[in-house]
């Protein structure tokens, strides 16, 4: 690691495809901000243009087909209007010098007919809702069961990501992510409460993985596609009861294709970072602050310390702190608290007007967080 006599968050990292200034990554956070038919609002690329100084900026979730949408109002890559939108957000991000991955999210079993533009059952790899209730466009309601993917519909989920995968590089983006992780459709195969299948993807929950992160990276180049995973992660009911050799077998499959990175989120009850590190020769991206407080700088710093990482995804000090670099230059205590009623809104507020630390010093209010 090159020492620059800062913190190592701020060494910059070459491998590959990969010229970043430094090891901060702006992990996916799902924030609602497009119109209703996918496209991202305007406001999107101020957010992300804020937060250019990052290493590498991941999007939040976006589907790759409305076949694949999980929620309402959140973004796509499947129209030339999804394509136009993203482009002013890439174009944003390269304009203030930053690096951006547009994050590939299918929902498989996860949505409502309420909430989908199709407005039909969602499919996944078997006949199991998710935990109710659910959040739909206009309150809440009770999960569907998902109708069970079929072969043709294997076939046409891993063509739909390969198509958002080409949108996103006519859109600007400089490669995409695969989100294999939190629930959704490829966690959902390698999981085993989620994939009761009796087929080949049952009885290998690797295979879908491995067949949909290969045909991306042969569409669009493997130096542009990276893998997002977390091994064991319970959110949204999913249960793995021996997850290390299921993730070992997929990281042997997929090591050899050369991808961009893995971005990989450990876990309490199975140490995925310490097991997977070693079994991974590219750039591994590791965030430890899911379902958990937010990343601290310190924390950050020791898993790159250890080599546990090259580099080191942060989330919700992002979302707050959109000069997280220059604030870690200076050791910030990162304290600045998230407006959590304005999470999901579909505004600039509790978006793009957190302030700079330089804001903050020159005497900008900084807004009320409600009780």
């Amino acid at each position: 690691m090159t020492n620059t006599g800062a913190s190592p968050l701020l060494a910059p990292y070459f491998s590959g495809s990969l010229s970043l200034p430094n090891r901060l990554v702006m992990a996916p956070m799902t924030r609602f901000r497009a119109h209703e038919d996918g496209t991202p609002l305007p406001v999107v690329a101020d957010h992300y243009a804020q937060r250019a100084a990052a290493g590498l900026l991941i999007t939040e979730g976006i589907w790759p087909h409305r076949r694949g949408q999980s929620g309402w109002r959140l973004p796509g890559l499947e129209t030339e209007a999804h394509v136009a939108g993203w482009r002013t957000v890439t174009d944003a991000v390269h304009a203030h010098g930053g690096r951006i991955f547009a994050q590939l999210m299918h929902g498989g079993r996860q949505g409502h007919p309420r909430s989908r533009l199709l407005g039909d059952v969602p499919a996944g790899p078997s006949a199991v809702p998710v935990p109710g209730p659910v959040h739909v466009k206009d309150g809440k309601a009770d999960p569907p069961v998902p109708r069970v993917m079929t072969a043709e519909d294997i076939r046409t989920a891993i063509a739909d990501h390969v198509a958002a995968a080409r949108n996103a590089l006519r859109a600007g983006f400089d490669g995409v992510e695969l989100h294999g992780a939190n629930s959704y459709l490829i966690h959902q195969f390698l999981a085993d409460n989620t994939n009761l299948r009796d087929d080949a993807y049952g009885h290998d929950k690797a295979r879908f993985a491995v067949e949909l992160v290969t045909a991306v990276a042969e569409a669009v180049g493997a130096h542009r596609t990276g893998l997002r995973l977390s091994p064991g992660n319970p959110q949204f009911g999913m249960v793995e009861h021996a997850p290390a050799r299921i993730y070992r077998a997929l990281l042997a499959s997929l090591d050899p294709l050369g991808l961009a990175y893995l971005h990989l989120t450990d876990n309490d009850t199975y140490p995925a970072l310490a097991d997977l590190r070693p079994r991974w020769h590219g750039t591994l991206i590791a965030n430890v602050g899911e379902n958990h407080p937010p990343t601290t700088q310190s924390q950050g710093e020791r898993v790159l310390s250890a080599g546990g990482a090259d580099l080191i995804s942060y989330g919700r000090a992002f979302l707050t702190h959109p000069d997280l670099p220059a604030r870690i230059a200076v050791n910030d205590p990162l304290a600045t608290p998230i407006r959590k009623e304005h999470l999901y809104t579909h505004g600039a507020e509790g978006y793009t007007d957190y302030p700079t630390l330089a804001e903050e010093r020159a005497g900008r209010p900084v807004p009320v967080v409600a009780a």
